[in-house]
């Protein structure tokens, strides 16, 4: 049960792991908390925005829309590796998920089951990071991207004590989605257990 990072300590800790972080308007205090608690946060969720444009993409993960208000996720990470912060707190990106199976394995921190069910709310427990890619299996991910990627989910797995079995996937939370698509999440939880030693 660990309860989320201060704003500065997120800031701090991205910055210490070598993430370059841009910081979007007042994002220490964009979130949807109103809507229910954030936290105890038990991993990092990782998306793909099935968006082009890095300029576009960070404004429609900032604002969100009419029927899914913003913030959308943390953290937005560009084609270009850098880390776009748009909110904190609360963020609409990672919807009801496997509470039964999924949630407890991150716990423990033990293998993923296969997900089956959306029946508790994720929003609460992680961390997400929403990453610009069209997410067809097509479009490409660029080095300084997927370095990005892994060096945020060990940034925060480095200080909750967490180890790389709480980073997941959106398709590894809940029933339907297919991101990201383009790499395995098995091979990026490799890359980050290999960063955290």
């Amino acid at each position: 049960m660990a309860p989320p990072m201060s704003a500065g300590t997120f800031l701090d800790r991205l910055e210490a792991e070598g993430v370059t972080v841009v910081e979007v308007g007042d994002w220490r205090h964009h979130n949807r908390d109103h809507k229910g608690p954030w936290g105890p946060v038990h991993g990092v969720l990782i998306h793909h925005t099935a968006t082009s444009g890095s300029e576009r993409t960070v404004a429609v993960c900032r604002d969100g829309d009419a029927e899914l208000p913003g913030p959308l996720c943390h953290g937005v990470i560009t084609k270009d590796g850098v880390v776009h912060l748009v909110g904190y707190g609360r963020a609409n990106h990672a919807g009801p998920g496997d509470d039964d199976d999924v949630l407890r394995a991150v716990v423990a921190e033990k293998a993923l089951p296969p997900v089956n069910e959306a029946n508790t709310d994720g929003n609460r427990h992680f961390y997400g990071f929403e990453c610009e890619n069209l997410g067809d299996g097509e479009d490409p991910w660029p080095p300084a991207q997927l370095e990005a990627i892994e060096k945020v989910s060990a940034a925060i797995c480095r200080r909750h004590g967490w180890s790389e079995r709480s980073v997941i996937g959106h398709l590894e939370w809940q029933p339907g989605k297919v991101d990201p698509k383009g790499f395995s999440m098995t091979w990026l939880r490799e890359r980050v257990r290999d960063r955290l030693k």
